[in-house]
């Protein structure tokens, strides 16, 4: 077949096509261009569906285009962990970015015109809290909107049932720092809190001053109540909390030995010495933000606060989470409310 025969064929088709699209063509095509079925018609719908599956791809080929250009607006770059002259160590804060492979597939699925839901993953920061070595911390990243309750427990057992009876109410998980010889002494009630689903942690043995201490009784200030929460509980303790607060290098450092990182509040309520409840609540309303460690004692003031300043400290937008939770990398949705 000559070159010119060729091309006027190629020309005579596409205007058949174009007149079947008009002329309802298409559909005596598909139904076999009659019972004869010549080969034409044969050729002309093979023709036609190769062009229909070649739109199809283009659609197919926007779609993939539309979530690509919409993941490059939604990702949130990684914040790394630093060493703030104030706040000493900050943990970093991981990223987040479009899985654009799953979101494709899973949108190819949807009808035509249904909002796409896109799929994410995290990324981590090049820097992260254990890159920073032997350093205190007092907060979570700024940009992480989670808060949590420390409670450091040395005394005051008797206001713990009623403490854990409103955070099991608000469906809210703490962060309780044991001292060694409290825990010695109310075992049962330790594991009380943890029956509750709480995070148990090291407050030191006898409440000392850390920072006046000779490093071996420092020492083992920290290595006794770590001993006791594993033979007494199972915990596989890694949170160390200096009694009053009181630290220097060398507490840190020896704590760093033993696997525990050392920490601090952001927002102290000053509970143990007795306020009203509604000035704890005033103080958590004015303080507290993104990061926040919240020191508490097991106190009637405390008690009588707690509802409120759960309350208060969500209605700031804010997820209540335990220490470590609120430590780690790990991106944090806030609930539509």
């Amino acid at each position: 077949m000559g070159r010119n025969k060729f091309v006027i064929i190629a020309v005579c088709i596409a205007f058949v096509v174009i007149l079947g699209q008009l002329a309802g063509i298409r559909t005596f095509v598909e139904n076999g261009g009659g019972q004869d079925g010549s080969f034409a018609f044969r050729l002309f719908s093979d023709f036609y569906e190769s062009n229909e599956l070649g739109q199809d791809g283009n659609k197919q080929d926007d779609l993939l285009l539309k979530i690509r250009e919409e993941a490059a607006k939604r990702r949130i770059e990684p914040v790394n962990a630093t060493v703030d002259r104030v706040w000493k160590a900050i943990p970093g804060y991981n990223g987040r970015e479009v899985d654009i492979e799953r979101t494709y597939q899973k949108a190819k699925l949807l009808p035509a015109g249904a909002e796409i839901e896109y799929i994410y993953r995290e990324i981590k920061p090049q820097v992260s809290l254990d890159d920073l070595g032997a350093q205190p911390i007092y907060r979570g990243n700024p940009n992480k909107p989670m808060a949590a309750l420390m409670i450091n427990v040395a005394w005051g057992e008797e206001y713990l049932l009623p403490m854990l009876d409103t955070l099991d109410e608000a469906k809210v998980k703490a962060t309780f720092f044991l001292d060694g010889s409290w825990l010695k002494k109310n075992t049962e009630l330790a594991a009380e809190i943890q029956k509750r689903g709480h995070l148990l942690e090291n407050h030191a043995y006898s409440h000392p001053n850390m920072s006046q201490l000779e490093a071996s009784r420092a020492r083992l200030e920290i290595s006794k109540t770590k001993g006791l929460l594993k033979e007494k509980l199972g915990v596989n303790n890694r949170w160390f909390a200096p009694p009053s607060g009181d630290y220097n290098s060398q507490t840190v450092k020896l704590a760093a030995e033993q696997g525990l990182k050392t920490v601090l509040w952001t927002v102290d309520t000053v509970d143990w010495r007795k306020p009203p409840a509604s000035s704890i609540v005033n103080k958590i309303a004015n303080q507290v933000g993104p990061g926040s460690l919240i020191l508490m004692h097991p106190t009637a003031p405390t008690r009588d606060a707690l509802k409120d300043v759960i309350r208060v400290i969500r209605g700031k937008g804010l997820v209540l989470g335990t220490v470590e939770e609120t430590l780690s990398p790990n991106r944090v949705e806030v609930p539509e409310s």
